[in-house]
């Protein structure tokens, strides 16, 4: 599972959830509480998943109240979040930040009950700024807040949303494991 750190790279920018840890989340409880939110708004949630539900709650006025359910459901999660076997082998030597699809708050709380807090020089969140992910806004602002070019910023990730932020930033990027996952 190791990933090789090139060494043109000046910092190493992380997902979280599903790569350092991962979250405890019944998705399907939260896509169903959305869904009423939708169907209150006069929206069809069939065949939507969360992030397409947020999508049409953006579109339909009522993202704050999508967005509280989600983010509430990852706080919980985090709180109870499993630690993976790639913590243990993060980069030590250059800065480290995290990128995630999670909320920001909840990213804060899983790297405190997993002691990995304190070295992250960075940790953008779903909410830290106004894209997210596969959108390269968040991954760059983690980029600048390390200091580093996105050409010279590593991106290690679980999925392909984070293969496609990489590349949409212009970051390199690695795999954690045998390849993509679904997010």
């Amino acid at each position: 599972m190791t990933v090789t750190v090139p060494d043109d790279v000046d910092a190493v920018v992380y997902d979280l959830d599903g790569t350092l840890v991962r979250l405890t989340v019944d998705w399907r409880a939260v896509e169903s509480e959305i869904a009423t939110v939708l169907r209150d708004a006069d929206l069809d949630p069939a065949g939507l998943d969360a992030w397409a539900m947020l999508d049409a709650a953006e579109d339909a006025g009522v993202e704050s109240d999508v967005e509280s359910l989600i983010a509430a459901a990852e706080r919980d999660g985090a709180r109870d979040a499993r630690r993976l076997p790639f913590a243990d082998e993060i980069e030590t030597e250059l800065p480290i930040g995290i990128c995630s699809l999670n909320c920001e708050e909840s990213c804060h709380i899983a790297l405190e009950k997993h002691e990995l807090a304190e070295r992250m020089g960075s940790v953008i969140g779903r909410d830290s700024v106004p894209e997210r992910k596969p959108a390269p806004e968040p991954l760059l602002a983690a980029a600048e807040e390390l200091g580093a070019s996105p050409e010279r910023t590593l991106f290690v990730g679980d999925s392909a949303g984070d293969e496609e932020a990489a590349e949409r930033a212009g970051t390199q990027f690695a795999y954690v494991g045998d390849g993509p996952t679904s997010y």
